[in-house]
């Protein structure tokens, strides 16, 4: 287990950081496929920009979570990558 994830763990003992955490994990979730997909298409941010007109370093601040994208521009992404963008909504508790 890395460093960073026992750190977490660890944090994740605090009820008040729980809290939080939990909060955004829709957000780290959508950045992490975002980040996946891109890989998954063997594309790098810059060839991602090229093939969509959305600027390599907005791309960026998406892939860090400085930036919230738009349903248009995860489509966009997604029409750049050849894939197919998906939303689901599931239960609370499922996963």
């Amino acid at each position: 287990m890395s460093r960073f994830n026992e750190y977490r763990n660890m944090k994740l003992q605090d009820p008040e950081f729980k809290r939080e955490y939990d909060a955004l994990e829709s957000e780290f979730d959508i950045i992490q496929a975002m980040i996946d997909a891109r890989k998954q298409s063997g594309l790098t941010q810059k060839e991602l920009a090229e093939r969509t007109g959305i600027d390599q370093a907005d791309i960026s601040k998406l892939e860090n979570g400085t930036a919230n994208p738009s349903i248009r521009t995860l489509r966009r992404l997604a029409d750049g990558m050849g894939m197919k963008m998906k939303l689901v909504f599931e239960p609370i508790g499922m996963k």
